[in-house]
């Protein structure tokens, strides 16, 4: 017997809960690790946003694919599907915090690390990824332990509720978008602390460093640059005077002032916004007229941020404005990048040899 994580959003664990909990899917790119997984392995469920164990479903027949809408009002992008049997899903209120010390001190990639920081969420970034036997049978025996057995860990249904996103029928299809709440607005200090300033500009600094050592030519704005090659990461960072990109003026003005730029040839790869001091909107705002600008530009998009602004980060990705923009969902070009993983991905061995999908890894959706 083998465990897999499965991920559910407060919203797809609503739904599951409200079926008759038989079929659980996945997105399409998870089709060869499905192809892995057998009769008898155990999916063991954890709900993002609200950070809780929440479940346990065994497999009973190898993966199939449907896109037979199940949570979705049209298109369901999970169409990599398990016939399943719950042998136990818990309330949201019996559903277990990871953060826990009696979990936490015990997972193998938990214990040791600060909750605070995003260094051990490898693990709970997408579905399937593989648990070791020690703690697929620990997580499995604490859950069904409390269904019969457990406590309750009491939530704040109000801040529940704000996780939950919304869908909105669109003329060609569905999509999901959330609606922040007036409370949810950050009140930004008119002068931001000198050390937050600092933070981030050590973080845009290690972004160009590690596309310099992939081999990637790189941007960083003009107003920027004295600031980040002052910097002890950026030695022999080298940094392109002039974009030679074929666009109007309108977009290349927007381009030149998103924070990282990696660039192969005279194609943009991957752009990077790195936020801390500034409120989250106004760096999805500057992808959004990116993509408003120019529909038909296929670069993988991100958001840096710490990881105590990883939920704002993904209400805003989902706010309706960005959500119904002509070439799709903003969340669906756009992801988002932990501080911690960036000095993860600044570490890996054999980096020059690496390609920029290794970013593949750390990166996490809005759902």
């Amino acid at each position: 017997m083998t465990y897999y994580v499965n991920l559910f959003s407060p919203e797809t664990y609503e739904a599951f809960s409200k079926s008759d909990r038989t079929v659980s899917g996945f997105r399409l790119r998870q089709k060869n690790v499905a192809g892995k997984i057998n009769v008898g392995d155990r999916l063991i469920c954890y709900m993002t946003k609200l950070s809780r164990w929440i479940g346990v479903l065994e497999v009973i027949e190898t993966y199939y694919e449907d896109d037979t809408p199940i949570f979705y009002l049209e298109k369901d992008p999970f169409v990599i599907r398990f016939k399943v049997k719950p042998t136990a899903w818990l309330a949201k209120e019996r559903a277990i915090p990871i953060r826990d010390n009696r979990v936490w001190d015990v997972l193998s990639f938990t214990k040791g690390h600060d909750k605070k920081s995003s260094s051990w969420t490898g693990k709970l970034r997408s579905s399937l990824n593989r648990l070791n036997k020690a703690d697929g049978e620990f997580l499995e025996n604490l859950i069904l332990k409390q269904i019969s057995n457990g406590e309750d860990f009491p939530l704040d249904e109000k801040e529940y509720e704000k996780l939950i996103t919304h869908q909105v029928r669109r003329l060609d299809k569905t999509v999901t978008v959330s609606v922040p709440k007036d409370e949810d607005e950050e009140i930004l200090p008119a002068t931001p602390p000198t050390t937050d300033i600092r933070e981030s500009t050590k973080i845009q600094a290690l972004i160009g460093k590690i596309g310099l050592t992939m081999g990637m030519h790189i941007w960083i704005p003009k107003n920027d640059r004295s600031a980040v090659l002052k910097e002890p990461s950026t030695e022999s960072l080298q940094i392109l005077d002039i974009l030679p990109l074929n666009y109007d003026e309108t977009t290349l003005k927007t381009i030149e002032q998103i924070d990282v730029l990696w660039l192969r040839g005279r194609s943009i790869v991957r752009a990077f916004e790195v936020e801390h001091t500034t409120s989250i909107y106004s760096g999805i705002l500057r992808m959004a007229d990116l993509l408003a600008l120019q529909p038909n530009m296929d670069i993988k998009l991100h958001i840096v941020a710490p990881e105590e602004r990883r939920e704002k980060v993904f209400r805003e990705l989902l706010r309706p404005v960005f959500s119904l923009l002509e070439k799709g969902p903003l969340s669906e070009s756009c992801t988002y990048l932990s501080y911690d993983s960036v000095r993860e991905i600044s570490k890996l061995k054999h980096l020059l040899h690496l390609s920029d999908s290794v970013l593949e890894e750390y990166i996490e959706e809005a759902e």
